[in-house]
């Protein structure tokens, strides 16, 4: 329970923001690429750091990592509360990624050093895989309640409790374990992933924002194979590489991975874009948005501990290839949801949940399970990096391509700014200011935005679908009756 209430806190502090956002960008009079790196600069930091954290837990020990990411996510979370400017608050995101990173590899170590027995290791990642959902999808929630009583800084003070409790409960229960101090830890790895992912990450959000800038599009995807390509040569001369390619010949791993990146992607894409729909067009709060998407958790829920508790009866073929397909089924019954009525939404909302969380439930599973022991903390690394992945891809990808598709999409009335176009934020401020004209501005971006957000949704199913193929494909040896491990590779 103690490491999966950290995860919880660490998932939920990638989500909390999206309701927060709009409030936190005004009152810090952030620009709108600050905006984006306070949201990205978690999870893309997160991800640089996860394999070289996983490696340095396996040589100072993962319960010390884990006390240590704790102490460090706490500090983060007073600075970024009490963040005067946004460039503090983009640092102190920063900082709380890296107190994660040092902290989600450890969960994963420690529930295979305390659970022996297959059957109750395979439930407590099962509990793992469920805290990442409900985490993801109540950071909307707890986000809309604070805003609603508090101000935005109150979003990351309730992290502080909450680590303290987890300190204390750490202290007395996670088990001591000798580190292997032959490992070295490579800190340069890291560094270039980092700058690998960073660059992807811009040159995504480029591509798909309207209008383009191709300048700094091409410059980001030379940043990403000049990094990229300094990583994959450094891990091939490394006795000990942060990342051994060797371990996705694996087809299980590989599909657990696909399934880790795919399942985030799905989740979080969802949330982003029907937070924003509701409120922006539909006129809901924070709060009732939050709810709303809380949906996704409620579906989760049972078909994450029934996939934990049955996997060696079920198989990871139908958990993964078929979660995934469901999860597709569910984000149309979403999209159909809006033509219909809200009851529709919310039930494409928890069958995507339900479909997701079976995905979520042995991802874990799949991935470290079927790794060599000697690359187990890598394979935990890698896990972690394919989750944070398919969150910040959700965001980068499916963000600006909301936006840009409002943008070249939106007809506006005769006679009104043409800065209606940049947002719907914006077009709703300017049809406050405008009188008589606002109801015809409003409907035209409303329009627009619906028409957007309906073409997101299809992508956000297209990746689901294509993922339910390959994952299939990859686990066709580990359907009903099978058994959920074949190892790792060697």
């Amino acid at each position: 329970m103690t490491v999966a209430a950290a995860l919880l806190l660490l998932t939920l502090d990638n989500s909390i923001l999206y309701t927060a956002l709009p409030t936190l960008t005004r009152d810090l009079e952030a620009s709108s690429l600050q905006a984006l790196w306070i949201i990205n600069a978690y999870p893309l930091v997160m991800a640089g750091m996860l394999l070289s954290t996983g490696t340095l837990g396996d040589r100072i020990g993962h319960r010390e990592m884990f006390l240590g990411g704790l102490c460090v996510f706490g500090l983060a979370s007073v600075i970024a509360a009490f963040a005067p400017n946004a460039s503090v608050l983009i640092g102190a995101r920063a900082l709380l990624a890296l107190g994660a990173a040092a902290m989600m590899p450890s969960t994963l170590a420690l529930i295979f050093i305390t659970f022996r027995d297959e059957r109750e290791r395979n439930l407590a990642l099962a509990i793992w895989g469920c805290m990442a959902i409900v985490g993801s999808a109540l950071g909307p929630i707890v986000g809309g309640f604070l805003l609603n009583h508090f101000w935005w800084g109150s979003a990351f003070l309730l992290n502080v409790p909450v680590v303290i409790a987890a300190l204390i409960s750490a202290l007395v229960v996670t088990p001591r374990v000798t580190p292997d101090t032959s490992k070295p830890w490579d800190l340069i790895s890291s560094v270039q992933a980092m700058f690998a992912l960073s660059g992807l990450v811009v040159t995504i959000k480029e591509v798909a924002h309207a209008p383009s800038s191709w300048t700094l599009a091409g410059t980001a995807l030379a940043v990403t194979v000049v990094a990229g390509t300094l990583f994959v040569r450094r891990q091939a001369r490394l006795t000990y590489p942060l990342l051994d390619f060797a371990i996705f010949r694996n087809p299980a791993l590989m599909a657990g991975v696909l399934a880790c990146a795919s399942a985030l992607f799905g989740v979080a894409g969802l949330q982003l874009i029907v937070t924003q729909r509701f409120q922006l067009v539909a006129g809901f709060s924070p709060l009732e948005a939050g709810l709303l998407v809380s949906a996704v958790a409620l579906g989760a829920l049972p078909s994450v501990v029934l996939g934990g508790a049955f996997v060696h009866r079920i198989g990871l073929l139908v958990l993964i290839g078929g979660g995934l397909a469901l999860g597709t089924v569910g984000v149309f019954l979403t999209s159909f949801g809006l033509h219909v009525g809200l009851g529709w939404v919310i039930t494409g909302l928890i069958v995507t949940g339900f479909g997701l969380g079976s995905v979520m439930s042995v991802a874990s599973s799949a991935v470290v399970g079927n790794a060599p022991p000697s690359r187990a903390g890598m394979a935990s690394s890698v896990e972690g990096v394919s989750y944070e992945f398919g969150a910040l891809l959700a965001v980068a990808l499916l963000g600006s391509l909301l936006a840009g598709l409002y943008s070249s999409g939106v007809a506006l009335p005769a006679g009104v700014s043409d800065n209606a176009r940049d947002s719907m934020d914006q077009a709703l401020a300017i049809a406050a200011r405008s009188g008589t004209d606002s109801a015809a501005l409003i409907a035209a971006a409303s329009k627009a935005f619906d028409r957007s957000f309906e073409i997101v949704i299809v992508v956000i199913a297209a990746v689901l679908s294509i993922s339910a193929s390959v994952t299939s494909v990859l686990l066709r040896r580990h359907g009903p009756g099978s058994s959920a491990f074949s190892g790792g590779s060697h």
